[in-house]
């Protein structure tokens, strides 16, 4: 696992758990420390294996710079600069046509940089403010989702020369039918992207509390209610989607919690509490089914979920409740019950 903080630190844990043990501490594998030649100089703000390979990562900061890294060596391979503080930046998690990296800055155009050219290939221009997180569609090689400080979020397909396909509307488009530059996605600044595992839905959170699941296809707000879901973050929030399960969750951090809602009826199932700070950021490992966290604390806790514990055949005192639900046998034979 890549871990970024906000001295500049970059560390690479090994997420094996050798000692088998309920309560584990990851051991580090190795760290671009702060005395390295090329590391960070202002917190990380982003780390992102390659996604075809682990040999490579990247890394942005706010120290205006995004970073290419050679995993064995860990040296850079390339360095892009920019003019302006680095937010967010993201590889395509599927592509295999472009080696397209989205950069979100504080300045309103989002930059596109190629890997394979060493240079920014073009901008895409539309936002008014600063862009907070941006995210490549898991389903589509060319379509990217961005969020801005200006309430917004676009959808742009950038082999297009306009390159937006969609703004985002809230009211989807009841309240105000003159122009799509009136749109907005949220009554504040939108600082959270984040599509569900198949493409077809896009999550977003922004400064005035509430997250939003839209339809990634025709832009249409799915009217979905979560309640307040607390935002006080004055830079890009990373939350995640589950991948894998038999009902999709969404974990954002909640303070120095991390509330979890089903995505598609926003329920809210419960609120992970072990931090002692605000939390930042988290992230779901599909093959082991955990969560990450990382949080002000200087922590970076794994979530797994609770499986009930076995009870002896002859304790008789065993009863529905200590299981978890999702292990009940709803199955009967009687003939009375049906």
């Amino acid at each position: 696992m890549l871990s970024g903080g906000s001295d500049g630190v970059i560390v690479l844990y090994d997420l094996e758990n050798s000692s088998r043990q309920s309560y584990y501490t990851c051991k580090a594998v190795c760290s671009i420390g702060r005395d390295h030649p090329d590391v960070h100089r202002y917190s990380v703000e982003t780390v992102q294996w390659y996604p075809h390979d682990t040999g490579m990562f990247t890394s942005s900061s706010f120290d205006k710079t995004l970073k290419v890294w050679d995993t064995n060596t860990l040296q850079t391979a390339d360095v892009f600069n920019f003019e302006e503080t680095v937010y967010s930046h993201h590889m395509s998690p599927v592509s295999t046509k472009h080696c397209l990296v989205a950069v979100g800055t504080r300045g309103p155009k989002v930059q596109l940089c190629d890997l394979k050219s060493g240079s920014c290939s073009h901008i895409l221009q539309g936002h008014r403010q600063e862009i907070l997180a941006v995210s490549w569609s898991p389903r589509y090689d060319y379509i990217l989702a961005t969020a801005s400080a200006d309430s917004r979020v676009k959808l742009w397909d950038v082999r297009r020369a306009s390159g937006c396909l969609i703004t985002l509307d809230q009211h989807n488009g009841k309240k105000s039918q003159a122009v799509e530059s009136a749109n907005t996605a949220h009554n504040g600044k939108v600082n959270g992207l984040c599509f569900t595992s198949d493409g077809l839905h896009l999550l977003t959170v922004g400064t005035d509390n509430r997250m939003r699941l839209w339809n990634s296809s025709n832009g249409e707000n799915t009217l979905v209610n979560y309640g307040k879901v607390c935002n006080n973050s004055k830079k890009g929030l990373k939350f995640t989607v589950s991948c894998g399960c038999s009902s999709e969750f969404v974990f954002v951090p909640y303070g120095s919690t991390i509330a979890v809602y089903t995505v598609y009826s926003g329920e809210q199932i419960t609120m992970l509490k072990g931090h002692y700070k605000t939390v930042d950021c988290c992230v779901f490992q599909s093959n082991f089914q955990e969560l990450y966290s990382g949080s002000r604390d200087c922590n970076i806790l794994a979530w797994v979920p609770s499986l009930y514990e076995p009870v002896p055949d002859d304790d008789e005192t065993t009863t529905k409740s200590q299981l978890n639900p999702a292990f009940e046998d709803a199955w009967s034979s009687s003939d009375e019950e049906g």
